[in-house]
């Protein structure tokens, strides 16, 4: 759950610093609705670049920026639409951009999340304790990224293996950088770090995205709110919502599902995952190469009663669609399928998870047998400029792509693609990926019996959490009186 008790101690010297940097926290509610940001920090942002270490910056943890690298205001959610000339399918898929928050990512938003609520309680004091961020990549660099604009001193745990842009950004922003054994799934190996750290005597507080119900409460509202902006662009011209495919990682993202099935109720929730590491599909395991996703372990935050379908991506797909929509041989065959090129110029926003949620996506588009009056949400989490190094050892490893390649792939990865390694879940094929949880939380991580318990049986349980956010903006515009920042 999400704490709010007051740390009287902790919270002065929270106000501390942000007096002295002179801090103001954006609110949920402006995050979710930016024409309540005041004029005063609009006009600063005109001034910063998106990814500057600067605290005005905490205002653009939004889907709402405007797509530039510097200055720039609010305008509509960032989102493509990819239409049946790419897809091969009848219904639109549309999918959330990532890119163009700060870091180049929406994790930055799930760190805010998780982040906040204890720094405006004091419970987390900035002062005397370390922020600590364990993740695959994307979160670690926004909880650094966040701590920065705070004033708060970050240590990032990943695995060895990410992406190199992953490290060399994150390198100058972290106080300390932590590499854990493996890649992707091995997720085991940074909780294990996070127990030695607290067994260190250090004075720290981890902020774990796959328990932590910020980032829950903060997709379910933000993100949500923003895919609701955009679905009812769609609906204005008739069209409905399918459903929306996200993939697992933290579970964070696909807590938008819950938002958008109230508005909804017909739509569905698919979650997608690496075919070789297939853990709610088959309470499987292994290693892939879609970074961001699958992790071996069903998130604490996933609410899994609430998902309808596990969809499988062989990583061998998204690594080749990601050649497909990145080289200048395969741009120029989807352009001679009748694609058009400004759309083709706009591929490279999804990084290697992003096209991992286009190819689930038009699964659960092909499973359904959807039609042109359905859309299928998702979301583009970071975009390819996050990958370059992936792409440059594909070439090195594979040679260049070529026409040829470009054909065989889209005729195999895309259009073509079957609905293999799919599940619909009934009550008991939801109640076993739930049942997981027990391994990895209860036995492993100190959760208890009576808490996962709780998440299946009492409806209370997810609303409550969801019932935190209009506290939680009243403690944050107390904050902002106290330090002094308060804003009209």
């Amino acid at each position: 759950m999400i704490d709010l008790t007051i740390n009287e101690k902790g919270l002065e010297k929270a106000l501390e610093v942000a007096r002295k940097r002179g801090v103001v926290i954006p609110s949920f509610g402006q995050m979710i609705d930016p024409s309540r940001i005041p004029t005063n920090i609009k006009d600063v942002l005109g001034n910063v670049a998106l990814w500057d270490v600067d605290p005005s910056n905490l205002f653009r943890i939004s889907w709402y920026n405007e797509p530039v690298d510097t200055g720039g205001g609010f305008g509509g959610p960032n989102y493509i639409e990819l239409p049946s000339s790419l897809t091969g399918v009848e219904a639109k898929i549309v999918a959330m951009v990532g890119k163009w928050f700060p870091t180049g990512a929406h994790k930055v938003g799930a760190a805010f999340g998780c982040l906040v609520p204890r720094l405006v309680t004091g419970q987390f004091n900035p002062v005397d304790q370390k922020s600590v961020w364990p993740s695959t990549g994307n979160y670690c660099r926004g909880g650094a990224y966040d701590a920065a604009l705070l004033g708060c001193e970050s240590i990032a745990i990943l695995p060895e293996g990410m992406s190199r842009e992953r490290f060399d950004w994150l390198e100058s922003v972290a106080g300390e950088v932590i590499k854990t054994p493996g890649t992707e799934s091995n997720v085991k190996e940074i909780f294990d770090k996070c127990w030695e750290l607290r067994s260190s005597g250090q004075n720290l507080m981890i902020f774990n995205q796959f328990e932590e119900f910020g980032n829950y409460l903060w997709h379910y509202y933000v993100t949500g709110g923003a895919m609701t902006d955009v679905m009812m662009q769609y609906e204005s011209n008739g069209l409905k919502l399918a459903g929306l495919v996200g993939s697992t990682g933290s579970a964070g993202t696909i807590a938008s599902g819950d938002y958008l099935k109230e508005r909804w109720p017909g739509s569905k929730i698919a979650v997608s995952e690496a075919l070789q590491c297939p853990t709610l599909l088959m309470n499987g395991f292994g290693s892939h190469r879609i970074e961001g996703i699958g992790d071996k372990h069903v998130p604490w935050i996933h609410n899994v009663r609430n998902t309808d379908m596990v969809i499988a991506v062989d990583d061998e797909a998204a690594m080749s669609v990601s050649r497909l929509f990145n080289e200048p041989e395969g741009i120029d065959y989807l352009n001679k399928q009748g694609v058009d090129r400004d759309l083709l110029e706009k591929l490279p926003l999804a990084g290697i998870s992003g096209v991992g949620n286009i190819i689930a996506a038009i699964k659960f588009a092909k499973w359904y047998e959807l039609g042109a009056d359905d859309v299928v949400m998702t979301v583009l989490t970071d975009s390819m400029e996050l990958y370059n190094s992936r792409l440059m050892e594909l070439n090195e490893t594979r040679g260049r792509f070529t026409e040829l390649d470009a054909h065989l792939v889209y005729g195999r990865d895309v259009i073509g693609l079957s609905t293999d390694y799919m599940t619909e879940l009934d009550y008991y094929g939801r109640k076993r990926i739930h049942n997981l949880k027990y391994f990895t939380w209860v036995e492993q991580q100190g959760k208890s019996y009576e808490e996962i318990q709780a998440q299946w049986y009492e409806d209370s349980y997810w609303r409550n959490i969801r019932e935190c956010v209009e506290p939680l903006d009243a403690l944050i515009a107390d904050f902002n009186r106290m330090s002094g920042a308060s804003v009209s």
